[in-house]
């Protein structure tokens, strides 16, 4: 006996919620919606409120692909850096993030692990998914990456560091000069056997550009030989700082001050030199990088030079922004600067 065909199965009732239905739901237009979706500056407080409690009860999840589709924006922007994890990156990540995040744009991070060979992957990986603009941490890059960049028909802001010749938006410092000033000031306090410590790897050039201050200024302020350790591929950790002091009190016993190219070798070294005895500063200054949080609150609290990571973010959304829609930016290349933080530990 044949079997009877079998019927065709219902299609589902269901549906997802549109822009009209927010709309209806709101009392605005679906333009109104669509504003506040796109660029909610734009629209009133008012009428951002309303908008968005009609979304909220409805459900509304707008289709970004298919609005990307129609106006070739993603309303999104990739960020490189080269760590998050403990980083004195993470205020201006944060602070990019927010500023972006108030005109309808969102962020997507990838880091590098100090690998310039890597930085070149994950922005390959990155422009593949065609971001509106690009945050890059420093503004030392590989051909390939330089060449990525380049050919990516979007602007590109570099970050802390400084250049002669930047690819094209620049938010930045030197570094060089920013550790030459910390050799002044412990110059100034009377220093004059100061060791350099931190990780010179290829990976990490505003290490090396710190270096090279540093070099610089004790050769012109104290008519001195470079005194330096190395970390290595060690990671930017606190037990490495004390890995730091270990190898500076071992090849530079003389020493009387140490500066350290982060805020977390510092630390580290600090809390060891409390633990042992060591007197700081009166045997031993020591010196950061960063201005982290921490840096305040350690016993000896410590000194190191600021920089203004949250401003960095800021201004780089700012000229990121202006260019996305298409406006002039009057001065691409903003200088941030920095300053020295005395505080007890020198």
């Amino acid at each position: 006996m044949t079997p009877p065909p079998s019927r065709p199965r219902k299609r589902s009732a269901t549906r997802s919620v549109t822009l009209s239905d927010v709309a209806a739901a709101a009392g605005v237009s679906a333009q109104t919606v669509s504003r506040v979706v796109r660029d909610p500056l734009s629209v009133s407080d008012a009428t951002c409120a309303k908008v968005r409690a009609a979304i909220a009860a409805t459900g509304y999840v707008p289709n970004l692909a298919a609005s990307n589709l129609a106006s070739n924006r993603s309303r999104t922007v990739a960020v490189v850096v080269p760590q998050i994890n403990a980083s004195v990156f993470a205020d201006t990540v944060h602070a990019f993030s927010t500023a972006l995040a108030r005109h309808g744009y969102q962020i997507f991070v990838g880091t590098t692990d100090y690998r310039p060979e890597h930085e070149e992957e994950v922005l390959r990986s990155f422009l593949g998914r065609r971001p509106d603009g690009v945050l890059m941490i420093g503004t030392d890059h590989t051909p390939g990456t330089r060449a990525l960049l380049g050919g990516a028909g979007v602007p590109v802001v570099e970050t802390w560091g400084w250049s002669d010749d930047p690819l094209d938006l620049l938010v930045g410092f030197s570094n060089a000069a920013a550790a030459s000033a910390m050799v002044a000031h412990l110059a100034e306090r009377g220093r004059r056997r100061i060791t350099f410590a931190g990780r010179h790897t290829s990976g990490d050039p505003r290490a090396a550009e710190r270096l090279d201050g540093y070099t610089r200024a004790v050769g012109e302020l104290l008519g001195a030989d470079p005194r330096t350790v190395d970390a290595g591929p060690e990671p930017v950790t606190m037990d490495t700082g004390v890995a730091l002091l270990d190898l500076v009190l071992e090849r530079y016993p003389d020493s009387d001050a140490v500066m350290f190219s982060s805020d977390v070798f510092a630390a580290g070294a600090l809390q060891a030199c409390v633990r042992r005895g060591i007197d700081v500063p009166g045997t031993l200054a020591v010196a950061g990088f960063g201005d982290f949080e921490l840096a305040r609150h350690l016993v000896p609290s410590l000194t190191t030079v600021a920089v203004p990571g949250s401003l960095i973010g800021e201004l780089g959304a700012e000229l990121l922004l202006t260019r996305m829609r298409g406006g002039d930016v009057e001065a691409p290349h903003r200088d941030v600067g920095h300053r020295v933080v005395a505080r007890e530990s020198s």
